[in-house]
């Protein structure tokens, strides 16, 4: 029975938190949210699990290990407003397997994201196509005559500008991307503090 009250009153102040919210917080925006996550098996499945049974949108997800092998450090991408990013750091919070969370995007931070790219490219447009690459700061991988694979290292912004101008000189045959990671650029950092 316990556990229904607890359940009734978070979303009651859930409630309340939302109506009273000013209109300003309540502007979806992304966040890039940094989390500590205990390296066990199913950890990866709660985080997920959490956002899936709440209805949020994971646009991306990254995951790996730390200078500490008991700690992998997982970096999502997610939209809402203040008061559903709010509502998320509590419930990851209260999840046993995370050891700290951090939203980058209160403060000043980095950010980058990897992309490959397989193209098809007319024979007459491999020089400019190269040249754009290079002068964007990609490099080519592979400029075999079968394929062409360039990586790019940017932002979000950087990386969907240099896709759509390739898609004007070349065939997109794939797309792959690491999903955003980012640190902060402060001194306080995620880490197990031990």
């Amino acid at each position: 029975m316990g556990d229904i009250a607890c359940r009734i009153a978070e979303a009651a102040c859930n409630w309340l938190f939302w109506m009273t919210c000013p209109r300003h917080a309540l502007k979806l925006m992304r966040h890039i949210i940094g989390i500590l996550l205990q390296n066990e098996a199913g950890a990866l499945t709660r985080v997920a699990g959490m956002f899936s049974s709440r209805g949020y949108n994971i646009e991306s997800l990254s995951v790996a290990p730390t200078d500490d092998p008991t700690v992998s450090r997982l970096t999502l991408v997610t939209s809402g407003s203040e008061a559903v990013m709010l509502q998320i750091a509590n419930q990851l919070k209260k999840l046993i397997d995370v050891v700290s969370v951090e939203d980058m995007t209160r403060g000043e931070h980095l950010e980058r994201e990897l992309v490959l790219l397989k193209l098809r490219i007319d024979p007459a447009r491999r020089d400019a196509v190269r040249g754009y690459v290079v002068r964007t700061g990609g490099r080519v991988l592979d400029p075999s005559s079968e394929c062409f694979i360039v990586e790019l290292l940017g932002s979000e912004a950087e990386i969907n500008g240099f896709m759509r101008e390739l898609a004007t000189h070349a065939e997109l045959v794939e797309v792959v991307r690491s999903g955003a990671l980012g640190i902060s650029r402060t001194q306080r950092s995620l880490r197990v503090v031990g």
